[in-house]
Formats: C-alpha cells, structure tokens, sequence
C-alpha cells in the first residue's frame, strides 16, 4: 500500500526514506486535497482481467502505454537519468504509473506550503500525478522499479524544470488545488 509523509530537509542519498523526526505521515485523503495525486491499488495478478486498469484508462482517455524499467542493469546512463528524475520539475500533461515491480520514490510539492512530500510506490500502485504540479522521482535502496506509463495520446515527456510558474499548466493546477 502506497504511503506518505512530509520530507525532512536532509542532504543526504536521495534513495532514503527522508522522514521528519518525529514522522509527519500523509493520509491518502489529505494527498489529494493537499497535493491533487491520485491513487489506486490494483491487484496484480487480475488487473488485465478485472476490468479496473481498463476502466480507469478509459475514464482518464489514455490512449498509448508503454513499460519503463530502472536499475543499473536496464537502463543506459543509469546515473544521469536518475539525476534528470530527481530535478524538480512539471510536466502539461498528467504523469501516470501503474508500478509492475520493484519500488521508488514520488516527492510532490504541497501546493499551500511547498513543502516536499514523499510518496512510496511498490508494486500494485497506479499513481497519477495531476499537469503542473512540481515533483520528482527516485528509487529507493533497491535500485529497482518497472512500471507501465500511461498518456493520452502521443508520448509527450517534457519536463519543465522550476521556476515555471507562468505556465499554464502550473497556473491551472494551482487554481484547481487551491480552490
């Protein structure tokens, strides 16, 4: 089961936990009042029969998927694009992962106080992070993630990275968070 929690301001290897002392946790309620993330835990070993997968895929028109996997073996300049994960950024359109395997780390801003929330994803996670909110990914210790991405259409993967804040994207999600 996903979980969150407010981040601690540690400079320390992004792939930790990073929990305030004592923990702040993030319920998945306040997650998406503070944040607009949305969640769902699917099963694994039914979701390409139960119709849930294909029922929020329908609802949300998302027309093209493809898989990503992240580790040191499976992905060229592992490194660096671990790196370009981790920097701050939007993107216009949502960011959606349905995680397959493994585990990682979603940081989302909380859109009235900016501060950082961490997102633990494991396998069973479908996360949609709504167009132009800031955030950022990470693998945990494991080093390890495979996950279905999900888009509207076409593939478009452009991240913007902060200051964005005349975007529209930005200006639209912060209308619909704050309001």
């Amino acid at each position: 089961m996903v979980s969150a929690w407010y981040m601690d301001d540690s400079d320390e290897d992004q792939r930790l936990d990073h929990q305030k002392n004592p923990p702040q946790p993030v319920d998945m309620k306040d997650l998406v009042t503070l944040t607009g993330v949305l969640y769902w835990k699917l099963n694994l070993d039914s979701y390409e029969e139960d119709g849930v997968l294909d029922k929020i895929k329908k609802d949300r028109g998302y027309t093209y998927e493809d898989v990503i996997e992240i580790s040191p073996e499976k992905l060229p300049n592992y490194e660096e694009k671990l790196k370009i994960f981790f920097s701050e950024h939007l993107h216009t359109d949502e960011e959606i992962r349905f995680v397959l395997s493994g585990s990682g780390f979603f940081d989302v801003r909380d859109a009235k106080n900016d501060s950082w929330i961490r997102i633990k994803v494991e396998a069973g996670d479908l996360l949609v992070l709504p167009a132009g909110i800031y955030h950022r990914f990470t693998l945990d210790s494991l080093n390890y993630i495979k996950a279905k991405r999900f888009f509207v259409g076409e593939p478009i993967w452009t991240p913007y990275n902060r200051p964005a804040d005349e975007m529209p994207a930005r200006r639209e999600y912060l209308t619909s968070v704050l309001a």
